[in-house]
C-alpha cells in the first residue's frame, strides 16, 4: 500500500491517480479489519485525510455498495459488492477451475483440509479450500491473506525467488514459532529447495502443521497448494503420505494447468 499524503510513485511510466489510491486504500483498510467495522475518524487518520473528504468518499462507497454503515451512519465495514467482484475473480480464473477437483481428490484421499493459495506481494491469498471433515473451521479462508513467512503456502512461493527477493524484515510473529528474523526465513527455504516442499510446524496457527508444493506452471510460481493438518494427529506414517499425496496432485496439476489455456496472461 502506498504512504499517505506524500507524492504519489509513478506505475509504468503513469502518474498514479490520487482519488482512485485513496478509494483501494480505503477498501483495503476496511477489508482488512474484518469484523471491526471504522469509525469516520479512524479512517480518516489512517489514511491522512480530512474528515470531510473522507465522509464523502465513503457515501459514495455506500451508494454503490462497497461499503455498508449501520443505522446510526457512524460505523463502516466492506460492502457486499466485494464479495461479489471476489467471487468474479475466482470464478473467471482458469487455473483455480483446473485445480479445483485435483483439491477435492487430495482432501478425499488425506482427510485433511487443502489449500490453493497464491503470492500476493509479502502475503498470500487463499483461492480454495477444501475443509477437514474432522476439523472444521467456523470461518473460511477463501478471500483471506496470510503473511508469506510464516505458512506452508507462503514459504513453497517464496522458495522459488531468489534470496534477493525475498522481503525485508520486519516480519510479524503469529505464533512463538513464527520466523521474523530474514536470516532465519532464508535458512528455512534453503531446506524447502532441498526437500522440494515447505513445511510449517505451528507458525501460522497453534496446533496447526501444513505441508506446501509450489506449482510450476508459471516461473517464478505464484500458486501452491497445501494440506494442514492438527500436530494432535500428525504421525510420522500420516506425513509421508501426505507428501506422497500432495506430490502427485501437484503433479496431476502441472500437467493439466497449462493446457486451460485461451486466457489472457495476467501479471
Amino acid at each position: 500500500m502506498s504512504e499517505t499524503g506524500g507524492e504519489r510513485p509513478e506505475t509504468g511510466g503513469v502518474r498514479e491517480v490520487k482519488s482512485a489510491a485513496r478509494t483501494v486504500e480505503l477498501l483495503e483498510l476496511l477489508a482488512a479489519r474484518g469484523d471491526r467495522p471504522a469509525r469516520l475518524q479512524e479512517l480518516a487518520d489512517e489514511l491522512g485525510v480530512p474528515r470531510s473528504s473522507m465522509y464523502a468518499l465513503l457515501q459514495t462507497l455506500i451508494s454503490r455498495g462497497w461499503v455498508r454503515t449501520d443505522i446510526t451512519g457512524s460505523l463502516y465495514g466492506i460492502g457486499i459488492h466485494a464479495l461479489l467482484t471476489g467471487t468474479s475473480y475466482l470464478d473467471s480464473d482458469p487455473r483455480v477451475r483446473v485445480v479445483r477437483p485435483y483439491l477435492d481428490e487430495a482432501s478425499e484421499a488425506l482427510g485433511e483440509t487443502i489449500h490453493l493459495g497464491r503470492l500476493d506481494g509479502r502475503g498470500v491469498a487463499y483461492l480454495a479450500t477444501r475443509e477437514s471433515h474432522e476439523y472444521l473451521r467456523t470461518i473460511s479462508r477463501v478471500g483471506r491473506r496470510l503473511p508469506a513467512h510464516v505458512g506452508a503456502l507462503g514459504k513453497a512461493l517464496l522458495a522459488e525467488h531468489a534470496d534477493a527477493d525475498v522481503p525485508d524484515e520486519p516480519y510479524e510473529a503469529l505464533t512463538p514459532n513464527s520466523h521474523t528474523t530474514r536470516a532465519a526465513l532464508l535458512a528455512d527455504l534453503a531446506e524447502v529447495r532441498a526437500r522440494g516442499y515447505s513445511v510449517d510446524r505451528e507458525e501460522g496457527v497453534l496446533g496447526i502443521a501444513g505441508f506446501g508444493f509450489a506449482l510450476r506452471y508459471d516461473s517464478p510460481a505464484q500458486d501452491a497448494i497445501s494440506c494442514s493438518v492438527p500436530v494432535a494427529r500428525l504421525t510420522p506414517e500420516h506425513e509421508q503420505q501426505i507428501v506422497a499425496v500432495m506430490r502427485e496432485i501437484r503433479h496431476k496439476i502441472e500437467a493439466t494447468a497449462p493446457g486451460a489455456g485461451g486466457a489472457p496472461n495476467w501479471r
